[in-house]
């Protein structure tokens, strides 16, 4: 069964459109890509100029409450020293400050233990709100000793008015509701500045968390307040209250961003951090409050500022989707229609290609590039149609003259002798030869034969290859055996046959030869080079005399000969250029140095082994090239 992939690849209609969906792709989700994310920042800033709007707000509000309570306090400071012989007007001033600051808990003006001898250890005179009513009383017995409690002590301690944390507020009497307070207290100071006691005004942290709480940037925002310490006095979760800090979660789990945050809100400092509070991302606003060493924060889940944009960018996302594949299934159908004279066309190519030239294209209206692709299709039908009928042809006509090549190398290689050994019945002779032209015939040439006890023998190489040389070489070939029969020498030989050869050379073909005659008897070699490579004898290059042109040049050239004593129990090889200049794939040569230091190794070696090692030699110096030349070798030992 085929895979998809190979219907979308065989599919170039869904091709196309995929590629143009990819592209448009790639546009929209750049460009919205930039788009949201600058919409995104623009809502952040948005969020934080709001947000730190309403932090500020807040802040200045609260300030103003507790600028209130420090104005209240101040300005009954003055009344109280001018009345401290009048302990029973204490409960006038801590009635009326809560008469004019009706927002505020309670008030006590309390002194140091018998301070007022008349009214005993304890005089705390005490006003606080009792859901809008206001009464009045002496808080301090043998049960609440006021002046060991922090609100007392702090102040006299430090010599300076000062904020209290926030505390449960305790009456044995039970006279008014618990709560959790808050309170300013200033020291009070005779004329001559002893301390004699405190004035403490109380303001309900429930109010101030209600007023702290109450303004909201975003629905799911909320506020925090810290003391101090870092304790929560104000927060949505009651049960963190006064009970846990800021940084009681990083106790079991270590969260370096929200310590970051517990301390600089506990520095005083005011921004804006990007953490995890309460278990969700949040923007985290705060700022401190006055003198209090208090801070205020609005923590802002980040799925409230972000929630429309999210929606908005979800709802884009699947429109897009949406609209890229409408537009998938739109290109395709579009395409699909668009190609389906071009699969008609693809559809006939296959069956032409099967060989039915004759297959009626049909005739296309379109003047676009698929109309011009049939017309052009419809021509080369014609054109290939015609040039098949010439191939065959021509096909046929290469395979007869194939065929005459072969009729013609078999005959040509009938022409030089093939059967080994030469000479059966002499075993003073050892002689071996072979030839390789590098096309189906060759240019190459040798021959011998053996008469009235002389040996004659030749090697040619004609220039050029092919059949002109094919033919060049048949003649010359006939000439040595017709010339030599007679009972010429050498030079002899050669001269006749290029007078023959060089009387009408239109062609100015030309042949190199080496001619031996050897007298069997005495081992006497006569010879004639015709500007043929040099053979060798025992392995060295043999020295010419006298040096001759090939034959075919000059039809009145006189050749001249050499001859050797004795060569009987000497090795000599007649080669033709197609062995030293064989070349390998990189055009090397084999070379005559090579040629050289193998014969001088196979002295010992017969005539056929010595054609069978040059040969294997070759073959591997070309390294698969083909031949450049044609290749003859005869190899010659007269046995004493």
């Amino acid at each position: 069964m085929k895979s998809p992939l190979y219907y979308f690849k065989k599919s170039l209609s869904t091709k196309l459109s995929l590629w143009i969906v990819i592209f448009t792709a790639v546009i929209l989700v750049t460009a919205l890509g930039y788009m949201f994310n600058v919409s995104r920042q623009a809502i952040r800033q948005e969020a934080e100029n709001h947000a730190t709007e309403i932090l500020e707000n807040t802040t200045l509000r609260v300030n103003a409450i507790l600028e209130r309570v420090e104005v209240a306090t101040n300005n009954t400071d003055w009344l109280i020293n001018r009345h401290l012989d009048g302990p029973d007007s204490m409960f006038v001033y801590t009635r009326r400050i809560l008469e004019n600051n009706p927002d505020l808990n309670g008030c006590s003006i309390a002194f140091e233990p018998n301070f007022f001898k008349q009214k005993g250890r304890y005089f705390s005179a005490y006003s606080f709100n009792d859901n809008g009513k206001i009464l009045t009383t002496q808080e301090g017995n043998e049960h609440y000793e006021y002046f060991y409690m922090d609100w007392y002590q702090l102040c006299k301690l430090l010599d300076r008015p000062v904020w209290t944390e926030p505390f449960l507020d305790y009456n044995p009497v039970d006279i008014y509701s618990k709560d959790m307070i808050a309170s300013y207290c200033k020291p009070i100071k005779d004329g001559n500045g002893k301390y004699v006691g405190t004035i403490s005004v109380d303001l309900s942290l429930n109010w101030l968390s209600n007023t702290i709480s109450a303004v909201k940037p975003y629905p799911n925002s909320y506020s925090i307040m810290i003391g101090q310490g870092g304790t929560f006095f104000v927060h949505p979760d009651s049960t963190k209250l006064f009970y846990q800090t800021i940084f009681t979660e990083t106790l079991e789990h270590e969260d370096t961003s929200l310590t970051a945050l517990g301390h600089a809100m506990q520095r005083g400092e005011e921004g804006m951090r990007q953490l995890v509070f309460d278990g969700q991302e949040c923007y985290v606003f705060y700022k401190p409050l006055s003198t209090t060493g208090w801070s205020v924060a609005i923590v802002c889940p980040e799925s409230d500022i972000f929630g429309s944009f999210n929606r908005l960018r979800s709802a884009v996302t699947i429109a897009v989707l949406a609209g890229l594949l409408f537009l998938l299934l739109v290109s395709i159908r579009i395409i699909t229609r668009e190609l389906k004279p071009l699969r008609q066309l693809a559809d006939q190519a296959r069956i032409i290609a099967k060989g039915n030239f004759d297959e009626v294209l049909p005739k296309s209206k379109r003047i676009d590039e698929i109309g011009q692709l049939s017309q052009s299709f419809s021509d080369m039908q014609h054109s290939l149609a015609g040039y098949i009928e010439e191939l065959k042809q021509t096909t046929a006509q290469k395979a007869s003259i194939e065929s005459e090549l072969k009729v013609a190398s078999d005959i040509q290689m009938s022409m030089v002798p093939r059967i080994f050994p030469a000479f059966p019945n002499r075993p003073d002779i050892d002689l071996y030869a072979s030839m390789t032209p590098a096309k189906e015939v060759g240019g190459d040439l040798y021959d011998f034969f053996v008469q009235d006890e002389r040996l004659y023998f030749c090697v040619g190489d004609v220039s050029g290859k092919g059949i002109p040389a094919s033919l060049f070489m048949a003649v010359t070939r006939n000439l040595f055996r017709i010339v030599a029969q007679q009972g010429h020498s050498p030079k002899e030989i050669a001269t006749q046959i290029n007078h023959i050869l060089s009387h009408d050379n239109e062609q100015n073909m030309f042949v190199t030869m080496f001619i031996g005659c050897a007298d069997l008897r005495t081992g006497r070699l006569d010879y004639c080079n015709c500007g043929h490579n040099a053979p060798l004898i025992d392995g060295q290059f043999m020295k010419f005399q006298y040096t001759n042109c090939p034959i075919g040049i000059m039809e009145e050239m006189e050749f001249c000969g050499e001859s050797i004593d004795d060569i009987r129990g000497r090795q000599m090889l007649i080669y033709t250029d197609g062995l030293n200049e064989a070349e390998n794939p990189q055009k090397q040569l084999f070379g005559d140095q090579r040629l050289q230091e193998l014969m001088e190794k196979s002295l010992s070696l017969n005539s056929e082994q010595v054609i069978d090692m040059l040969q294997e030699a070759v073959e591997l110096h070309r390294n698969g090239a083909a031949p450049n030349d044609d290749l003859t070798l005869l190899c010659l030992k007269l046995i004493k």
